[in-house]
């Protein structure tokens, strides 16, 4: 017996109509899950000042690690644990930057240049010293089966090129919190900047020798493998310059519209960092010395008020990016993207810790001599203890194909591990150790407009005395390029003020003497 089908003689039909209330969260996801985590950032940057006592001597850099890890595990009991994790894309295009150029463009730069051959010595030549020795002592060590498993010399050396590093970031997070001595603070810091490039061009080669094979590589691989560093490195360098004086040439023109000036300077900053990333030359480099260059124009050609607009919003945004990165590091750090192996792991971290000891001794012989002011053995162990890794190492671990690198899982691990070690442990271990070898902290940076003056009558006199003498040094040299950046360039890319000099009036105007 069949039944009637009602529907089929009397349709259905639902009247559409217009709903009074609607919630719809996969609308606004992205953008709302982005304003949350910069809200949580803000709530702990205040929340960490209000931490007690006892709590006062871990760094700020751990306690958010620390939350970034409660968050990751509340995020991963509830399934949520994928909301905006640190991904290489999002830590390297949008967080760093802003860390980054704030450190170039209120970087000293007299202090940077005159330390520049070492700091060149320890990020040049002390990571290429980091990264072999550490591969090749992983691998040989691989012989003995402690390991449990096979792991090929490239992967190995793909691994410690990116774990060679010295991070800015943790450097920031730990260095600056303390106010070090300036040359120290100098030295770690433009090493963790200018080591960008060594370890990026050995990921990158490395990455491109796996594809190729081991036994299909060919001499000719290697040179261009060699070349790549100066490319990259020079490329970074000179994409950042030329981006720096494009920034001062156009904020000559914008007296007339100074609500513009501040974002003209930050629009220059990101465009040399994505074009940086356009030609893969190191973006770290361009944005440093697009930082370097252009406050040496544009401070002199937008208003006081846009000058203080963009010192107080660079400052904004790197603390928060900062603090949104250890955060995130923390978060991202709980994952099933892992594979434990203590032999491994407890070795790495060693080797690492040795190594960087080694390399800073051995260089430091090699510096000192040429150095006026020496390097005492207190600075040298300070700066091996303060070799910290941190978020850039953890974005290149997770860069790499799992699908042609079987032991992804497992250097990511490794590499948490180092992070960790080195922000938690050499981290928390640093102010102990500053005042333990009496070297002083809480170092005021800012030069003030008396001293400024009178390095400047400084660098005069030596430099006539060096002219009588016949030689050529420091002075001579920074007093020539003055002279050409006076003659040439400030015509260019300054307005009225070409004699001025950015340092004085900064300083004029810290004291309050600006018109």
């Amino acid at each position: 017996m069949e039944f009637l089908n009602l529907t089929e003689i009397f349709p259905t039909t639902v009247k559409p109509s217009y709903r009074l209330f609607v919630v719809d969260f996969n609308r606004i996801r992205s953008p709302m899950t982005v304003v949350l985590w910069l809200i949580v950032a803000c709530i702990l940057k205040f929340g960490y000042t209000l931490q007690p006592k006892a709590f006062k001597k871990l760094p700020e850099s751990c306690f958010l690690i620390l939350v970034g890890l409660i968050i990751g595990g509340i995020l991963r009991s509830l399934n949520a644990h994928d909301v905006m994790p640190l991904s290489p894309l999002m830590f390297f295009f949008f967080l760093l930057p802003p860390v980054i150029f704030d450190a170039g463009y209120y970087m000293p730069n007299r202090l940077f240049f005159d330390h520049l051959g070492t700091i060149l010595l320890y990020a040049v030549v002390g990571t290429i010293f980091n990264t072999f020795a550490l591969s090749i002592s992983l691998w040989g060590i691989g012989y003995t089966g402690i390991y449990g498993t096979f792991i090929p010399f490239l992967d190995l050396f793909l691994f410690s090129a990116l774990i060679s590093a010295v991070d800015p970031v943790a450097v920031l997070g730990v260095f600056d919190e303390l106010k070090v001595d300036k040359v120290l603070y100098i030295l770690v810091f433009g090493e963790s900047l200018l080591n960008d490039a060594v370890s990026v061009v050995l990921y990158n080669v490395t990455q491109a020798l796996i594809q190729i094979g081991s036994e299909n590589i060919t001499g000719n691989d290697i040179l261009i493998g060699v070349a790549a560093f100066f490319v990259v490195a020079a490329g970074g360098t000179a994409i950042g310059v030329i981006f720096g004086y494009f920034g001062g040439i156009a904020t000559r023109y914008t007296k007339r519209i100074e609500i513009i000036e501040p974002v003209v300077v930050f629009l220059v900053a990101y465009l040399a960092d994505m074009t940086a990333e356009l030609f893969y030359m190191s973006s770290i480099l361009s944005v440093t010395f697009c930082g370097i260059t252009m406050k040496n124009y544009s401070l002199l050609n937008m208003s006081e008020s846009s000058c203080l607009t963009v010192k107080k919003t660079v400052k904004a945004l790197s603390n928060l990016t900062e603090t949104l990165i250890f955060i995130l590091l923390g978060v991202s750090t709980v994952n099933d993207t892992q594979e434990w192996n203590t032999s491994f792991i407890g070795l790495t971290i060693l080797l690492c810790t040795v190594y960087r000891t080694v390399g800073v001794f051995i260089l430091t012989a090699i510096a000192n001599p040429l150095r006026l002011h020496k390097l005492t053995v207190k600075d040298q162990i300070v700066m091996s203890w303060g070799g910290l890794r941190g978020a850039v190492a953890f974005a290149l671990v997770y860069m790499i194909n799992s699908g042609s690198i079987n032991n992804q899982p497992l250097f990511a691990s490794a590499t948490i591990s180092v992070v960790f070690f080195t922000v938690f442990v050499q981290g928390c271990t640093m102010k102990p150790l500053l005042l333990a070898l009496k070297i002083p902290i809480g170092v005021d940076e800012e030069a003030s407009l008396s001293e400024r003056l009178h390095v400047k009558f400084q660098d005069h006199l030596v430099a006539g005395m060096e002219l009588i003498s016949g030689s050529t040094g420091k002075p001579t040299q920074r007093l020539r390029y003055k002279a050409m950046d006076r003659q040439y360039i400030r015509p260019l890319l300054l307005g009225q003020a070409h004699s001025l000099d950015p340092k004085t009036v900064e300083s004029i105007q810290l004291n309050g003497f600006a018109s």
